[in-house]
């Protein structure tokens, strides 16, 4: 698909789909006139690469984690994995378990709001 319907399809702007690319988070295919060609993987990705952005982890760790996220289960390698990295990923891990505890009490709140609002049948 095009640069347009993967917008749609993505929720991301078309500058955001080239920023990503730019960046090296995506690659697109490319049709023999030069425009980029988005498969369902990459929409897959920028789906993953959002949500990661909107959880607050800047684009230098979701380079670095992205692979493992979406390539499926992998190896952490033999690199020495940099001790400031673990920790930011350890903080941007507690942030999004944060968020899920909030997100699940606001679910909670609403689905008990709906049953006492529901009328009764009795």
């Amino acid at each position: 698909m095009r640069i347009s319907e993967a917008s749609r399809a993505s929720g991301a702007s078309a500058r955001s789909l080239r920023y990503y690319e730019d960046e090296g988070l995506i690659v697109p295919g490319r049709f023999s006139n030069g425009y980029r060609d988005y498969c369902r993987s990459t929409i897959d990705r920028v789906l993953v690469i959002r949500s990661l952005l909107e959880s607050g982890l800047p684009v230098r760790l979701i380079k670095e984690v992205l692979p493992r996220l979406t390539d499926g289960p992998g190896d952490v390698g033999t690199d020495v994995v940099c001790a400031e990295f673990l920790h930011e990923v350890q903080s941007y891990r507690d942030r999004l378990a944060a968020r899920i505890v909030d997100l699940s009490a606001q679910q909670a709140a609403l689905d008990a709001y709906l049953r006492e609002a529901q009328p009764s049948d009795a």
